[in-house]
């Protein structure tokens, strides 16, 4: 009888070892979610940004292609605003990074948008300052060529916000769609000077030079990037997105000239 009550729990003792080691394998072996989703990125991923950040996601493309063989991004660059309504109207796109939160508000299929970093205005003129521009006020003089931003781009909302501050009203001569046109503009000395931001200016510094100017303080721009909640590469637009956040995504922008969130 003892024998046989030994032998039995031998018996249900090896048994549960067995369970057990049938429980531990399976969790051991398997990967986890988000390794496993990043090692498995494919396809295309459609990116919407600022025109602002054309330099500096171009760059964050190559880079990011190069650290996921087989992926693809490709961007669409321009106002914020227009990128904002083409969403809004079907566009497809997998990710939206917006040069102000006003833009990025007007997007209803987003996720939850984060701050990466920010930027702020500063005068460009031609190389050689022609047009002698000093400071904000020579924006109100009617004898000299001026470039803004239009009223609805993050840039010309600033540039609306820094003369409000100053207590000036601009005599624009042409509003153009996005901040690179407003710079374009100023590189082939069709204007004596234009509100862009810092990065513009640093990024073409071989064509404008940049004049600081105080009140630019008062008109901060902060850039939100969101994945979209209808994206046909979800786990591509998170990646990007990540990495846009990354050490070495925030080296590329703040190398560029923007600021830190």
């Amino acid at each position: 009888m003892f024998r046989r009550t030994v032998a039995a729990a031998v018996t249900a003792i090896a048994a549960l070892t067995l369970v057990s080691c049938g429980d531990d394998t399976p969790a051991a072996s398997s990967p986890s979610s988000s390794s496993s989703s990043t090692a498995n990125l494919s396809g295309t991923i459609s990116v919407f940004a600022a025109a602002s950040l054309t330099g500096t996601f171009t760059q964050l493309g190559k880079d990011f292609e190069a650290a996921h063989p087989g992926v693809k991004v490709v961007f669409n660059f321009a106002g914020s605003s227009a990128l904002a309504e083409q969403i809004n109207q079907g566009a497809p796109a997998d990710v939206f990074a917006s040069a102000a939160p006003k833009n990025m508000d007007q997007v209803t299929d987003k996720g939850t948008p984060t701050t990466f970093v920010k930027n702020e205005l500063e005068i460009a003129v031609p190389k050689g300052n022609p047009g002698r521009i000093t400071g904000l006020k020579d924006f109100t003089d009617k004898n000299r060529k001026i470039a803004l931003c239009a009223a609805e781009v993050p840039c010309g909302a600033a540039a609306g916000k820094v003369f409000e501050a100053a207590d000036l009203t601009p005599a624009p001569d042409t509003l153009e769609k996005d901040v690179k046109a407003a710079l374009t503009k100023v590189s082939l000395g069709e204007v004596d000077a234009a509100l862009v931001y810092k990065t513009d200016v640093l990024s073409a510094k071989d064509k404008v030079e940049g004049i600081e100017f105080p009140e630019a303080s008062a008109a901060i721009n902060d850039y939100p990037i969101a994945t979209l909640t209808k994206a046909k590469n979800a786990d591509g637009a998170k990646a990007f997105v990540d990495y846009v956040l990354s050490p070495a995504g925030t080296k590329v922008l703040t190398d560029a000239g923007f600021e830190g969130p």
